[in-house]
């Protein structure tokens, strides 16, 4: 390369400057989008705050992440507990919250371990624990981490989806006034349990509650596991380290095992079971309204699922701005951007959108829960509004189920499609892929596996159908249910092609879709009872048909929430989010045309106009990639990939790393292994040759 040429190079084809000429196309202002995308100007400050002050904690130091021991990730894990404590006693909770939505992005290990003791153990006792309880509990330690460090018990070596068929029993002893806490079998042994390993001091443990020889169901019980004082295992209490996982190696998982603990009986947490001295059960008159505690984990996983997309797509995308390959006859040696190829295009932008799609929808799901855990602390059976109560709990518990599932399973799939996307580079430890992929593989089996939480959302829609076949008027999540008549059979009326490609016109595609989908399942349902299989039999004889029913209400809810977002928005960011959310729209049309053509709503004629105007969006999209990445407002140490840098300048901070964490010295392994293979004795080893092989050249001959 000459010098003019390379000084061409740097002027308008480096990486800084490839990155620079993205943001120049910016057609809206970003810090008006991380506005909205953060809740408000204040909520983004906030933000930004936290991420300083993370950043600057040494104890949060992540640079070396990518090589350091499963042992020393656990201890630093339990370091970072000391910076968290103090914020934890010094802001509300609401603060606190946002705060630990900023440390999921950059350690998901810790997120989770600390998660484990305030979102899980302490959850527990909030949802479970009568007030006497909660106080009680409280003033020992729970809240403070003072003299308590809780872990979760729920899932055993045998059962994990199956709640109800847990093993470990907790029999009432009405002469001691005690429970008896016992693991009868090797499978009833308690597995995957955070903290267990090494550091929680309780667990609440989840067994079934027998009581003069009758069961009950599976009730929650706080155990003592250690002493706190010297962190010796308690009599009758057995735990051992299930050792190296996929990812998440900051999180001591361990087993546990009981023989015969005892505990006093106000360690039975009581706010909805009761058990009185004499061995009296009281059980709730509504055990639906138990329900509520097990949403909250569903929906963070959504929003969850918004944020680690971003993240992933933050690195491919800022990655394909500035990665060249390939030169075309007209470009002067220039190569061109993977970013300006149509295929990557392709590759990207729809998962752009979905990110988006995902991060609108967890907003609204935070809200709607929100919402009704404020109705629901204040319910009694008795309330007038209960059966609205109800159906809206029934609605929120089916659909966070769906969304999990399936926003869960779009993440990851983002993950990987990030990391092909870059190429051999994407496959670098360093470039935080691989590592993000293997700690989020585990969102799509804890807290419910997804396949068996998209069946129960099957299940609701079936139930749901035949409720409005009934007559009864359903909550807005499914009401396009009591609209049967009208969806069954409709066509898209829309006159022209071009017309299609609007918010009304893909949201009724969707419900038509999805009442045809959800009645077919409904009827395979009924068929398989009048062939004389009972309930539970008939719902698992249609459960492929239910999952896909799940599947494509999840897809058409995404999109309604999205596009009900969009609606609110106005000035420059109603154009370039309409964009993105029409691309979400059409791409997921596209990527289901076969159940719009079955249902005859779009003709092939159309769809083949869907699939061109995709190709179109993903181009209007690819214009703004870099502008809308940079709204997520993710700084480089919460990105923390050299492929993700903000400046562009990928290559060098790539070397510079690779180089700091793997620093040339002696060979490891030289005199020990390598030598002693060159140098031993083979017969004919020593013979000399100068031509190394070679024939004669032919003029000697």
């Amino acid at each position: 390369m000459k010098l003019t040429d390379r000084f061409f190079y740097y002027l308008f084809a480096s990486p800084v400057a490839s990155m620079n000429e993205e943001r120049a196309k910016a057609a809206f202002s970003i810090r008006d989008l991380t506005y909205l995308l953060d809740g408000g100007q204040k909520a983004t400050e906030l933000r930004e705050r936290m991420m300083v002050e993370i950043e600057r904690d040494p104890l949060f130091a992540m640079h070396d992440i990518h090589d350091i021991s499963k042992a020393e990730l656990r201890e630093r894990t339990m370091e970072k507990f000391r910076s968290m404590i103090h914020h934890l006693q010094n802001e509300s909770v609401d603060t606190f919250k946002k705060r630990m939505e900023v440390i999921s992005l950059i350690d998901p290990g810790f997120w989770t371990r600390f998660g484990v003791h305030y979102g899980l153990f302490v959850g527990a006792l909030q949802s479970n624990a009568s007030p006497g309880q909660l106080s009680y509990w409280f003033e020992k330690g729970a809240l403070s981490l003072t003299g308590i460090v809780g872990c979760f018990a729920m899932t055993e070596l045998g059962h994990g989806s199956n709640v109800p068929g847990l093993e470990t029993t907790a029999t009432f002893d009405e002469a001691a006034d005690q429970f008896v806490i016992h693991t009868p079998t090797l499978t009833a042994t308690k597995w995957w349990i955070g903290g267990a390993a090494h550091s929680a001091t309780h667990a609440s443990v989840f067994a079934q509650l027998i009581v003069k020889g009758k069961r009950y169901g599976t009730k929650c019980f706080v155990v003592p596991l250690r002493d706190p004082k010297t962190y010796n295992l308690l009599p009758g209490v057995n735990i051992g380290d299930i050792g190296k996982k996929m990812g998440r190696d900051g999180i001591d998982n361990g087993w546990i095992q009981f023989t015969n603990v005892r505990i006093p009986r106000g360690y039975m947490l009581q706010k909805h079971t009761k058990v009185s001295r004499t061995g009296n059960v009281v059980e709730p008159k509504l055990q639906q309204l138990t329900y509520g505690a097990l949403l909250q984990g569903r929906v963070a996983m959504v929003v969850d699922s918004g944020n680690v997309s971003k993240k992933a797509l933050a690195i491919a995308i800022r990655y394909a701005a500035v990665r060249r390959q390939f030169a075309n006859s007209k470009a002067n040696g220039i190569e061109t951007k993977l970013l300006d190829y149509p295929i990557h295009q392709r590759r990207l932008m729809p998962l752009l959108a979905q990110a988006f799609a995902m991060h609108f929808t967890g907003a609204e799901m935070n809200a709607m829960y929100n919402g009704m855990m404020t109705r629901l602390d204040g319910a009694s059976p008795d309330d007038p509004d209960m059966e609205e109560v109800l159906e809206v709990l029934k609605e929120t518990h089916a659909t966070s189920a769906g969304l999990k599932a399936f926003c869960t399973w779009n993440c990851l799939n983002t993950i990987e499609a990030c990391r092909q996307s870059c190429g051999g580079h994407g496959y670098s430890a360093y470039t935080g892929l691989a590592g993000m992929y293997n700690d989020f593989a585990v969102q799509c089996t804890w807290e419910g596996d997804n396949t068996i939480l998209a069946l129960q959302s099957g299940r609701y829609l079936i139930s749901s159908y035949r409720e409005a076949v009934a007559g009864k008027k359903l909550s807005p999540g499914v009401g396009y249910l009591n609209n049967l008549n009208t969806l069954i059979g409709k066509r898209c009326s829309a006159a022209k092609l071009e017309d299609i490609v609007t918010p009304e016109i893909i949201t009724e595609g969707w419900q038509v879709v999805c009442a045809n989908v959800v009645k077919n399942s409904a009827l395979e349902f009924e068929e398989c009872l009048k062939n004389g299989l009972d309930t539970d039999d008939a719902y698992e004889q249609c459960s492929q048909s239910r999952l896909y029913a799940a599947r494509l209400h999840s897809y058409g809810y995404l999109f309604r929430r999205f596009a009900d977002g969009v609606a609110k928005v106005q000035d420059s960011l109603k154009a370039v989010l309409n964009d993105v959310c029409m691309l979400y729209g059409l791409y997921t049309i596209e990527e289901n045309a076969g159940a719009f053509l079955q249902y005859e709503y779009f003709t092939p004629k159309q769809i083949e106009y869907i699939r061109s105007q995709t190709n179109v969006l993903c181009k209007a999209v690819r214009d703004q990639a870099i502008p809308l990445v940079d709204s997520f407002n993710f700084s480089d140490y919460i990105i923390n990939s050299p492929l993700g840098r903000a400046d562009g300048n990928v290559y060098v901070h790539y070397f510079d790393q690779v180089k700091r964490q793997n620093p040339q010295g002696e060979h490891p392994y030289f005199n020990r292994l390598i030598k002693p293979m060159l140098e031993r004795d083979v017969d004919g080893s020593d013979v000399e040759d100068e031509e190394a092989g070679l024939d004669e050249d032919e003029d000697d001959e």
